[in-house]
């Protein structure tokens, strides 16, 4: 799983540096992700602007983070999703759990 991980100020970014965000990968990056609330990030943010695909797996990768991540006051933004992953969102509900935000540059000035 190649992900590019940076601080800027309190918030972590990572970005996932993948095409297809599937079963594959979806186990390597809950755990890369989990680590880091492990080792203390409470201000996250995932940008999805290389992922073309995004699969239910991955879906419930994230939903495990975002319950790991509430307990200790952290938050949690998803940006730079296309319009299916977006659409994906919508239809399972999703969207109402998760802090979607249209640019990197929106989700820094809300986190």
């Amino acid at each position: 799983m190649n992900l590019n991980k940076k601080n800027i100020n309190d918030v972590l970014l990572i970005v996932i540096e993948e095409k297809e965000a599937n079963l594959s990968k979806s186990d390597r990056f809950k755990e890369l992700v989990l680590d880091e609330i492990n080792r203390g990030a409470r201000k996250l943010i995932i940008s999805f602007k290389n992922v073309e695909y995004l699969d239910s797996s991955f879906l419930g990768a994230l939903v495990a983070i975002l319950k790991n991540l509430l307990p200790v006051g952290g938050r949690l933004i998803l940006t730079d999703l296309n319009g299916d992953i977006e659409n994906l969102f919508e239809l399972t509900r999703l969207d109402k759990i998760f802090t979607l935000k249209e640019t990197l540059e929106i989700a820094l000035q809300e986190s």
